[in-house]
């Protein structure tokens, strides 16, 4: 960005930092309900896990029974039942859907934690920046060191609109 571009204002990149925590906290709230519909499923997975077992020890005679899938599932031997291999199939179901599971608690977690950091960098800038060239520059170093453009893959942030930008910019002779 030259010299000859409109007036940056502070008050701008305050609004674009507050706009980016909301939607942010907006794919937080979908990912929450769909970890949701993955647990959901998991307790039904667990619920048939449990029925099958039932029957299995009901067929068998015997009276212990597992609470819970084990960390790693047996391996069906070739002589194994159909209903210890639908056992087999259902606890590896399980264990993907946890991981799953898992898997988006972590975005969650890291989408809540930029959310949360453009809302403290809002709160900066308001208080803080001199202009909004110093706006900018601040707000380019933190998407840079958090990789902000990785978590909107579908808006271009102010450190991409400053990439583009600064080939001919900054480069001209």
């Amino acid at each position: 960005m030259g010299e000859d571009d409109p007036d940056l204002s502070v008050a701008e990149f305050v609004d674009y930092c507050r706009t980016q925590a909301g939607l942010l906290s907006g794919s937080v709230d979908t990912m929450t309900a769909e970890a949701e519909e993955l647990l959901d499923e998991v307790d039904g997975l667990l619920d048939a896990f449990r029925e099958r077992v039932d029957e299995a020890e009901a067929e068998a005679g015997s009276t212990e029974r597992p609470d819970a899938p084990t960390a790693t599932p047996p391996e069906p031997s070739p002589d194994a039942s159909p209903s210890e291999e639908s056992l087999a199939d259902l606890e590896d179901e399980i264990e993907r859907k946890q991981s799953l599971v898992e898997a988006k608690q972590a975005r969650i977690a890291a989408f809540r934690d930029l959310a949360a950091a453009y809302e403290e960098l809002a709160d900066e800038l308001a208080a803080e920046a001199a202009d909004g060239r110093e706006a900018l520059e601040r707000v380019v170093a933190f998407e840079a060191d958090r990789d902000a453009p990785a978590y909107f893959p579908e808006r271009q942030t102010v450190l991409e609109a400053a990439s583009d930008e600064e080939p001919g910019d900054e480069h001209a002779g």
